[in-house]
C-alpha cells in the first residue's frame, strides 16, 4: 500500500511524459533541428552546444523558407538574419540582428557572447565582425528570393509595413515621405499561415537542469530595411534561467517584444507556476492590447515539464512544436488548441 501511495504522489507531482531530463523543446515541427540538438545533447555536448547545432540545422535546411537564407526579402530584395543564444547559468547573451552575407547566425551570436562583451551587434558591422571571426561570406540570396521580390514589386509592393507616408502605400511602392498629419490606423494582423512561422525558438536543458535558449529566423517578407523583431531581442525572442527554466517566443515579432513574453513565462515558472499556464498567461498579457496578433511561445521548467501557448487567429487555431526527452528518445510532434 506504501508503495502504491507512493507512486500515486509521484504521478500527481510529475505528470508522465513532462518530467524527463534531458529535455529538447522547439517552436514548430523542425524535427531535424530538434533531433540535431538531441543528439548534441546524448553525445555530451552542453545545452549552449544543443541548441547551437539545432538552430543551425533549420538555417542550413530554411526550415519553411523563414529561417536562414533565401527566403523573407526586404523592401530593397535582400535577405538579412536574426539570432540569439542565452546561458542560463551565467546569463550571457549573443545576439545578432540584421546580419548580411552569413548563413550560420546562430553562431555568429555564439561568438558575440564568448568572445567579446558585449550582447548585440547589428548590421553591416555584425558581418563584418563575424568575417573577421572567420564565418565565410555568401550571397543569402537565392532563385526563390528574387522571385518572392520581383512579384512583390509587380503587385504594387503589396504588402508592406509602411503608415502615415505619402503616396498611398496600399496602393503603390516607395521612396515615400512622411504625411503631415497622423492618423490612427488599425494595425493590421500579420496572415497566420504554414509559411509564415518566422523563428525558431529552442529550449535545452540537460540532465542537471541547466538550461539555454535561443533563435534564429530571417525576419518579416517585405520589412522596412533595417527593421529588427524579436527574436535576437533578450526576453522577448527566448529567455533562459537555470534557477527557473526557459522560454522561446514566434509570431509577430513587432507586437511580442513590446511585452518581453519569454522573461515573464520565464519568472512566472520561478514563482511556481506550471509551464503552460505560465506561457498562456504571457499570451494573454499581449492578447489584451493586441486581440488579433499572431504568436505562440514554449516553456520548459527545470524540473523537465514543458506546455506550450497561442493565440487564435484565422490560419491558427492549434500550434504545433516538437519535445525530446529521454522517454521519447527521439522528436515527438506536440499540439496545443489555441485560446
Amino acid at each position: 500500500m506504501y508503495i502504491s501511495l507512493l507512486i500515486s504522489t509521484l504521478t500527481l507531482l510529475f505528470p508522465l511524459g513532462q518530467t524527463s531530463l534531458p529535455l529538447v523543446i522547439n517552436t514548430w515541427p523542425f524535427k531535424n533541428a530538434t533531433a540535431a540538438a538531441w543528439n548534441t545533447l546524448q553525445s555530451g555536448g552542453s545545452v549552449l552546444d544543443a541548441v547551437e547545432t539545432g538552430c543551425a540545422r533549420c538555417e542550413m535546411e530554411q526550415c519553411d523558407g523563414s529561417v536562414g537564407y533565401g527566403g523573407s526579402p526586404d523592401e530593397s530584395g535582400e535577405t538579412t538574419l536574426d539570432a540569439m543564444i542565452m546561458n542560463g547559468d551565467t546569463m550571457e547573451v549573443g545576439a545578432v540582428a540584421d546580419l548580411r552575407r552569413i548563413k550560420n547566425a546562430i553562431g555568429v551570436a555564439r561568438v558575440v557572447m564568448e568572445h567579446t562583451d558585449h550582447t548585440l551587434l547589428v548590421g553591416e558591422s555584425a558581418s563584418v565582425f563575424a568575417e573577421n571571426m572567420g564565418f565565410i561570406a555568401e550571397d543569402l540570396t537565392t532563385n526563390k528570393s528574387v522571385n518572392i521580390f520581383s512579384q512583390w514589386l509587380k503587385g504594387n509592393c503589396q504588402p508592406n509595413y509602411r503608415k502615415n507616408v505619402f503616396p498611398d502605400p496600399s496602393m503603390s511602392c516607395g521612396p515615400y515621405k512622411p504625411r503631415a498629419t497622423l492618423k490612427q490606423e488599425k494595425r493590421m494582423a500579420q496572415h497566420a499561415n504554414a509559411r509564415s512561422h518566422d523563428t525558431i525558438g529552442m529550449v535545452a536543458l540537460d540532465q542537471d537542469g541547466h538550461v539555454a535558449a535561443g533563435t534564429s529566423t530571417n525576419g518579416l517578407t517585405h520589412k522596412v530595411p533595417g527593421r529588427v523583431g524579436d527574436s535576437p531581442i533578450v526576453g522577448a525572442g527566448a529567455y533562459a534561467d537555470s534557477s527557473a527554466g526557459g522560454a522561446a517566443a514566434t509570431g509577430d515579432g513587432d507586437v511580442m517584444m513590446r511585452f518581453l513574453p519569454s522573461y515573464l513565462a520565464v519568472e512566472l515558472m520561478r514563482a511556481g507556476a506550471d509551464p503552460s499556464a505560465a506561457c498562456k498567461t504571457a499570451i494573454s498579457r499581449i492578447k489584451r492590447h493586441y486581440s488579433e496578433f499572431f504568436g505562440a511561445i514554449i516553456c520548459a521548467n527545470t524540473t523537465g515539464h514543458y506546455g506550450a501557448a497561442c493565440n487564435k487567429v484565422p490560419g491558427l487555431s492549434q500550434f504545433h512544436y516538437m519535445v525530446s526527452n529521454s522517454e521519447s528518445n527521439t522528436p515527438l510532434l506536440k499540439s496545443v488548441d489555441c485560446f
